[in-house]
């Protein structure tokens, strides 16, 4: 089974934005706009049955739909800049269905997640690029703000295991009401 994850899609008048923001940033490898998404749970390599556990568990899920929008771009990896990103502006609800998508796999036995949920959206990563670079790009790009948009489903991802950006595939959609 491949990898999985869960996410967001990003609308592609959303994306074409972010797309706009590529190239200027020495030693970034972009993103593909049509592969941009923001994991709410990773998952992991999984078996057929534990997937088809997953998709139902999912398919629990009752929550509303909600507005999203990305409103600055930021850097992981402080000294050691290894990806630049579109972050998403504070959302109770984006919190809210994180949340359970993290009870629900950690109730089938899926360890917790370790990081903090950060959402959004990765645009390049980042190799041999300086920190000054990365500021530099950060700095001329600073006031950037997505539309909003809205979130009416998540979906389960699959990916092959590579080193990130794609291609993802649509396993199951879950409408939010």
């Amino acid at each position: 089974m491949p990898r999985l994850f869960t996410g967001i899609e990003i609308p592609a008048k959303v994306a074409s934005g972010l797309a706009a923001l590529r190239g200027g940033l020495p030693g970034a490898r972009w993103i593909e706009p049509e592969n941009y998404h923001m994991t709410l749970r990773f998952i992991g390599d999984v078996d057929e049955v534990v997937a088809h556990e997953i998709g139902e568990l999912l398919g629990r899920v009752r929550r509303s739909g909600f507005e999203l929008l990305f409103d600055r771009l930021d850097q992981f990896g402080g000294n050691r800049p290894r990806a630049v990103f579109a972050a998403a502006g504070a959302s109770p609800a984006l919190a809210e269905l994180q949340a359970e998508h993290e009870r629900l796999l950690r109730r089938i036995g899926l360890p917790p997640e370790s990081r903090k949920f950060s959402p959004h959206v990765t645009l390049a990563r980042l190799r041999d690029s300086t920190t000054r670079a990365v500021a530099e790009y950060l700095a001329t790009r600073g006031l950037f703000r997505s539309t909003a948009f809205r979130v009416e489903r998540f979906v389960l991802f699959s990916s092959r295991a590579s080193t990130g950006g794609g291609p993802y595939v649509v396993e199951a959609d879950y409408p939010l009401e």
